[in-house]
């Protein structure tokens, strides 16, 4: 049974990776404003998505009459996180919180209770996206506010264009390996469609962006 970190490890640093959670099994406890959040990048995902929560905000209800996510019109059951791949605590009391958290951690489901990095297996970064293009910031759970505000500079300095360069390299990278060349002049040729040159191209051949119409 993999080890759980506990009050004493919690001090390591978390893993830093990319899920595939299409298909997979995930259980968000709560159904306010901040679990609806949380929900919303789990569906973007693919996943498959359970809330448990005896009421819900209007967004969650929603997504519930749409078939998009099943929901458990009841209080908490240490049975929900049974079989789930990961489970969010986004509920407003850290008493219900914890208890989903002792849960998955007896059942080796992994488990982020909302701004409680103390109960977390894992924790959601700050993103910067554009298209494709995921930057992630992370503090580790020290400094929220410091993440946040990376995201926003970041966004500032990578903009649509960007999301559109990835785009464009993710169909010459599929163009560049159906075609019959040595390991070495293929990783040459990959690494010349990333450089600071070839976005500069890119950019030059997509001409400027539309001017957006005033309104009024």
């Amino acid at each position: 049974m993999a080890e759980k970190l506990t009050s004493t490890s919690r001090k390591a640093a978390f893993f830093p990776m990319l899920v595939n959670l299409a298909g997979r099994k995930c259980v968000v406890v709560g159904a306010g404003t901040v679990a609806a959040a949380k929900i919303e990048g789990l569906l973007r995902c693919g996943a498959d998505v359970v809330v448990v929560s005896p009421r819900a905000v209007t967004a969650i209800q929603r997504l519930a009459l749409a078939g998009r996510l099943v929901w458990r019109r009841r209080d908490f059951s240490q049975r929900d996180v049974q079989g789930k791949f990961l489970a969010v605590a986004a509920t407003n009391s850290s008493k219900i919180n914890e208890a989903v958290f002792r849960a998955c951690a007896a059942r080796d489901v992994l488990c982020n209770s909302v701004d409680d990095p103390e109960h977390c297996d894992f924790i959601y970064p700050a993103v910067a996206r554009q298209g494709p293009l995921q930057i992630a910031i992370s503090t580790g759970g020290r400094s929220p506010a410091l993440a946040a505000r990376l995201r926003r500079e970041l966004e500032r300095q990578f903009g649509s264009e960007w999301g559109e360069w990835v785009e464009d390299l993710g169909r010459r990278r599929d163009e560049l390996l159906r075609e019959k060349l040595p390991a070495k002049a293929r990783r040459r040729r990959l690494q010349q469609l990333a450089t600071p040159k070839a976005f500069r191209d890119f950019l030059r051949d997509k001409g400027p962006a539309p001017v957006r119409k005033k309104r009024g």
